[in-house]
C-alpha cells in the first residue's frame, strides 16, 4: 500500500488512560475534548494550522482561564483528532489509503487551508488522494471502504463518487493490458509495460491472463449502499450483463450463509464461507440484502446458474422475505426451468403446517411461469415438434426436459403419505401431453403414489390413471402395467388391448415387408449405386433384419403345429388299436380320411391269398406301395391346410 510521510519531529505524544498529552517540555494550555477522549494540547500549534480552532481558541479565552474545547463532530473520531494534532506538531506520520479519507475530511472541518498554513494538510490528503490513490485499485478500494463512517463529508467533497468511478473504470478495462490488477493482488511486480520483474529487472516474461471476474472478491468488503453505486456505474460503463450478475452472485453467497449450504467442497469455496459465516448479519439484513440483489439482477436467461435462484428462493422463504420477492425469483427460475436438476427442486416446506414434505405448490408455480414464457416466446407446439427430435436425447426440446424433470419430481414426492390426489394431479397435468414422447416416467410416478395411498378409491384411482397414456408406454412399462395390481382392470385392459394392437401391426409390417423382398433389393441396389444413400441403406438393413427375425419366429410356431398335428395321429392309431371290434367300415373311413390303412385289413389279405402264395405276396407289396403314396400326399396335404390357418 502506498503511503506518504508527513513532519520530521519525533513522536511527543503518549497516552494515559483517557487522555492524550504532549511531552514539548511547556505546560499545556488548552484541553481538546473529543468523545470521551480528551488531549492536553498547546495552542499555537493548533491555531496556526486551523481556521476553527483559531476561532474557538480566542471564544475560550475570553471567558474562562483555563482553555476547553469540545470538537463531538469531527469526522473520524479522536482518532482522527490524533493524527490531525501531530500533522500540527510536526511530528512524522504516514499518510495511506486507509487514512486518508478521514484526514482529508478533518481538515476540511477544521478549516486547515493554505491561507492558515502552508503544505497545509487539506492540500496534502488532496494531493494524495489525486495522485497515488486514484491510480491504484487496491488504494481506491481501501479508501472507498473508509468512506462509511464519514459518509455525508465524503459525499460533499466528491470522495465516494471519484473512487466509484476509478474502480468501474479499472473494472471495465483488460487486466491482461496492465500489471495493476496482479501486481495489488499478490502477483509478481511489474513493469509498466506488464512484464514481470526480478530485483528490479525486467525478465520480458508475462503474467498470466486474468479473467473478467478478478475483482469479485474485492468489491465484497464493500457496504451494499456503496456496492449498488459500483454496480450501477459499471453497468453505465457498458460491461457485460454476465459479468454483473457474477458479482452479484458472489457477493450474495458472502453474507447469506443460507446459499453455502451445498457448495462444492474446495479451498475457495470453504474460504467463503468461513468468511460468510465469521460475522453473519442479522436476519434484517440479510432481508434487506436479498431484496436488493433480486432487484439489481439483471432479467434475462441464463446470466447465472439455476442453483443460485433456488438458493435464494429457499433462502426467501426462510427469512419470509416480500411476497413479490419471492414471485420474482419463481419467474427467474421459469425462464431457465430446463437447465434446473431434480436436487433443485426438491425444496421443503418452511410453514408451520408442515401439510407436505416438500413445497408442491412453489414447484407448481415455477412450472407455470416456464409455460406461460415458453409460449409468449414462440416454444414449439405439438404441431412443430418432430417425433424423431423428440425420441433422440441431444436434440431435446427445453418443454421435453422439463416435462422429465418433472416426472422425476412426482416419482419423488409420491411417497408422501399427506401428499394429496388434488395437488399431485393438478401439477402431472400441468405438463402438456406433446411434451412427453413416453409416459414411462409419469406411469413410475403414478404408480408410486398408488403404492403410498392404498386407501384411494377405484374412482379416484382411474381419474390419476387417466393421465398417462397407455399408446406411449414402452414394452417394459406395458409388461410391470399388465401385472400390476394397483392399477384399475379398465387401465389393465387398456394397456393389453393396445399391446396386442402394437403386436399385430409388427406381424402385419413383417408379411408387408417380406411381399417386397424383390423391392428392397433394387432398393438396396439403388442406394449402393447412389451418393447420397448411405442412411437410406442402412434403415432398408434394418428393415431385413426385423423381417428376418419375424420369419424365424413363424417357422418355428409352424414347426411346434407340426409336432403337435403327429402327436394327434399317434393318438387316434392307439385309439384304433383299442377298438378292433368296432365296425370296420367307420374306422376305415377316418384311417383313410387321416391318411392311414389299418393293419387287420392287411392281415385279411395276406389269410384270404394262403392257397396262392406268390399273387398274394404281390398284392400284399402292392397294397403297400398305394398305402406309402397315400400316406406322403396326406401328410403335404396337412402341411398345407396348417400354413394357412397360421398364416390367416
Amino acid at each position: 500500500m502506498a503511503c506518504v510521510k508527513l513532519g520530521s519531529k519525533a513522536d511527543a505524544f503518549h497516552r494515559q488512560g483517557q487522555a492524550w498529552f504532549c511531552t514539548t517540555g511547556l505546560p499545556s494550555d488548552i484541553v481538546v475534548e473529543v468523545g470521551e477522549m480528551s488531549f492536553h494540547l498547546h495552542k499555537f500549534p493548533l491555531l496556526s494550522k486551523s481556521g476553527v480552532m483559531e476561532k474557538l481558541i480566542a471564544e475560550a479565552s475570553e471567558s474562562e482561564e483555563e482553555c476547553a474545547i469540545h470538537l463531538p463532530d469531527i469526522p473520524g473520531g479522536a482518532k482522527t483528532f490524533e493524527l490531525v494534532a501531530k500533522f500540527c506538531y510536526g511530528v512524522k506520520l504516514e499518510l495511506t489509503a486507509s487514512n486518508v479519507v478521514h484526514l482529508w475530511c478533518a481538515a476540511e472541518h477544521l478549516e486547515m487551508t493554505e491561507e492558515n498554513g502552508e503544505g497545509n494538510l487539506i492540500s496534502q490528503a488532496e494531493t494524495f488522494f489525486s495522485q497515488v490513490v486514484l491510480r491504484s485499485w487496491k488504494d481506491s478500494l481501501r479508501s472507498l471502504q473508509t468512506c462509511d463512517d464519514v459518509l455525508p463529508d465524503a459525499e460533499k467533497l466528491h470522495i465516494v463518487k471519484r473512487c466509484i468511478e476509478s474502480l468501474a473504470a479499472k473494472a471495465s478495462t483488460d487486466p491482461n493490458l496492465f500489471g495493476w490488477p496482479v501486481l495489488e493482488r499478490g502477483g509478481p511486480l511489474q513493469s509498466p509495460g506488464g512484464s514481470v520483474l526480478w530485483n528490479g529487472i525486467s525478465t520480458g516474461a508475462r503474467p498470466k491472463n486474468s479473467s473478467a471476474d478478478w475483482w469479485y472478491e474485492d468489491v465484497t468488503n464493500l457496504s451494499l449502499p456503496i456496492y449498488k453505486r459500483l454496480i450501477a456505474v459499471m453497468e453505465s460503463r457498458g460491461i457485460r450483463q454476465e459479468i454483473i450478475a457474477g458479482s452479484l452472485a458472489f457477493y450474495a453467497k458472502m453474507y447469506l450463509p443460507g446459499l453455502n449450504r451445498r457448495q462444492v467442497s474446495g479451498e475457495s469455496s470453504t474460504r467463503l464461507t468461513q468468511m460468510a459465516l465469521g460475522s453473519p448479519p442479522c436476519e434484517e439484513d440479510q432481508k434487506i440484502l436479498l431484496e436488493e440483489i433480486n432487484r439489481l439482477l439483471p432479467l434475462q436467461k441464463g446470466l447465472v446458474q439455476t442453483k443460485f435462484l433456488f438458493g435464494l428462493l429457499r433462502t426467501a422463504m426462510i427469512l419470509r422475505v416480500d411476497s413479490s420477492c419471492i414471485s420474482d425469483l419463481e419467474k427467474r427460475i421459469g425462464m431457465q426451468l430446463d437447465q434446473a436438476n431434480l436436487e433443485d427442486l426438491l425444496m421443503p416446506t418452511f410453514s408451520y403446517s408442515m401439510e407436505t414434505l416438500y413445497n408442491v405448490d412453489c414447484v407448481q408455480r415455477i412450472l407455470e411461469n416456464f409455460l406461460a414464457m415458453d409460449q409468449a416466446t414462440g416454444a414449439a407446439s405439438p404441431c412443430s415438434i418432430d417425433d424423431g427430435e423428440l425420441m433422440g436425447s441431444p436434440s431435446l426440446t427445453p418443454i421435453t426436459m422439463v416435462a422429465k424433470l418433472i416426472d422425476g419430481y412426482l416419482a419423488e414426492v409420491a411417497p408422501d403419505v399427506n401428499l394429496k390426489l388434488p395437488k399431485f394431479h393438478a401439477l402431472a397435468a400441468a405438463v402438456p401431453e406433446y411434451a412427453r414422447p413416453l409416459d414411462d416416467g409419469l406411469y413410475r410416478a403414478i404408480d408410486i403414489f398408488l403404492k403410498s395411498h392404498p386407501w384411494l378409491v377405484e374412482s379416484e384411482r382411474e381419474q390419476l390413471c387417466r393421465l398417462m397414456d397407455c399408446q406411449k408406454l414402452s414394452l417394459e412399462a406395458c409388461t410391470h402395467a399388465a401385472q400390476n395390481e394397483r392399477l384399475p382392470i379398465r387401465i389393465i385392459v387398456q394397456v393389453l388391448f393396445f399391446e396386442q394392437l402394437q403386436l399385430r401391426t409388427s406381424i402385419a409390417g413383417c408379411f408387408l415387408v417380406s411381399d417386397n423382398l424383390d423391392g428392397s433389393r433394387q432398393l438396396r441396389s439403388g442406394f449402393v449405386g447412389s451418393n447420397e444413400g448411405g442412411g437410406g441403406w442402412a434403415s432398408a438393413v434394418k428393415e431385413n433384419q426385423v423381417l428376418k427375425v419375424g420369419m424365424d419366429n413363424m417357422r418355428m410356431r409352424v414347426s411346434e403345429l407340426e409336432k403337435e398335428c403327429s402327436t394327434m395321429r399317434q393318438e387316434i392309431e392307439k385309439l384304433g388299436r383299442s377298438t378292433k371290434g368296432s365296425s370296420s367300415s367307420t374306422w376305415g373311413a377316418v384311417s383313410k380320411k387321416l391318411g392311414f390303412k389299418m393293419k387287420s385289413q392287411m392281415c385279411s389279405a395276406q389269410e384270404g391269398s394262403v392257397s396262392n402264395q406268390n399273387n398274394g405276396s404281390n398284392k400284399v407289396v402292392k397294397l403297400k406301395e398305394r398305402q406309402v403314396k397315400h400316406q406322403r400326399s396326406s401328410s403335404i396335404s396337412d402341411k398345407a391346410s396348417l400354413s394357412s390357418i397360421v398364416l390367416s
